[in-house]
């Protein structure tokens, strides 16, 4: 599955992207060459790192926490599938909410976030420091109710596959289906900055836990895409590295542990809040 992903399916991608490229073209809106430029070079980053350091890193930790399991679950049936896909569909769902949510892995997920026009060349911009923000832990609870790791692994990569087809503005809203699953239009309000979409569908293929927990958000005003702060680079370093770069700066001027650790795992703009408290309880 992951040489399927990483070979096959990678170039019917960038065919898509292509077309869709010369749609928007002809349909008279911008298209930023460099910013496909620069979420095609993070990628290929993410791909070496992923493979020449980190390929049996991920099966290897759920590995590990699988033989610890309370129960082994074949998924060999339609019941069982169907368990799975929720499972997975759950644990990603707040995977993806704490990466908005804790700092620590948002520093990861800033970058997906960082695409200030919608477009399929955004589906590939992915953060390379997934490991150092521990991604892959929020997906061990799986391996230990009983699923097998390798099932969880390609559970994953089928996820993402899914998702690639939501980052366009092509395709509009769908109906009755925008209530049920992830689609184009529920992904734009995921990836805009304006204040009533923030942090709102989480959601891998479904709505489902997003309904559950109050965080869907159906389209409605023009999203405004990228950062609530903007980077202003296309140099694909730069987009990899700037939030980890702010969080060292922040941390570094906390006073103690627990300052410290509130700005590591707190929310992104925990430090930026409690500055401007401090500033004006001192006035």
């Amino acid at each position: 599955m992951e040489i399927l992903f990483r070979y096959h399916v990678y170039w019917i991608f960038l065919i898509l992207i292509a077309i869709e490229a010369l749609l928007i073209w002809r349909s008279g809106r911008k298209y930023s060459v460099s910013e496909g430029i620069a979420s095609f070079w993070i990628n290929l980053g993410q791909i070496v790192v992923n493979q020449a350091l980190l390929k049996y890193w991920h099966l290897g930790v759920l590995t590990w926490v699988w033989q610890y399991r309370l129960y082994t679950i074949p998924i060999d049936n339609g019941w069982s599938l169907l368990g799975f896909f929720l499972c997975l569909e759950f644990f990603f769902y707040w995977q993806h909410r704490c990466s908005h949510r804790i700092r620590w892995v948002w520093a990861t997920h800033a970058v997906h976030h960082s695409v200030e026009y919608f477009n399929l060349s955004a589906a590939y911009r992915v953060g390379v420091t997934g490991w150092l923000s521990g991604n892959i832990l929020f997906f061990m609870p799986l391996c230990w109710l009983g699923f097998p790791p390798v099932a969880v692994i390609t559970g994953l990569v089928l996820n993402l596959v899914y998702q690639f087809w939501l980052h366009t503005e092509l395709i509009p809203k769908l109906g009755i289906l925008d209530l049920i699953f992830n689609t184009p239009a529920n992904h734009r309000v995921h990836h805009a900055s304006n204040s009533h979409y923030i942090d709102k569908n989480f959601g891998g293929v479904l709505m489902l836990f997003d309904r559950l927990f109050g965080t869907y958000q159906a389209e409605q005003e023009t999203p405004i895409y990228g950062l609530t702060k903007p980077i202003n680079s296309h140099n694909p370093l730069v987009i990899a590295i700037h939030e980890w770069v702010g969080l060292y700066q922040d941390l570094c001027h906390t006073h103690n542990w627990r300052q410290f650790l509130q700005c590591a795992f707190y929310s992104p703009d925990w430090y930026e809040k409690s500055t401007k408290s401090s500033e004006l309880r001192n006035h």
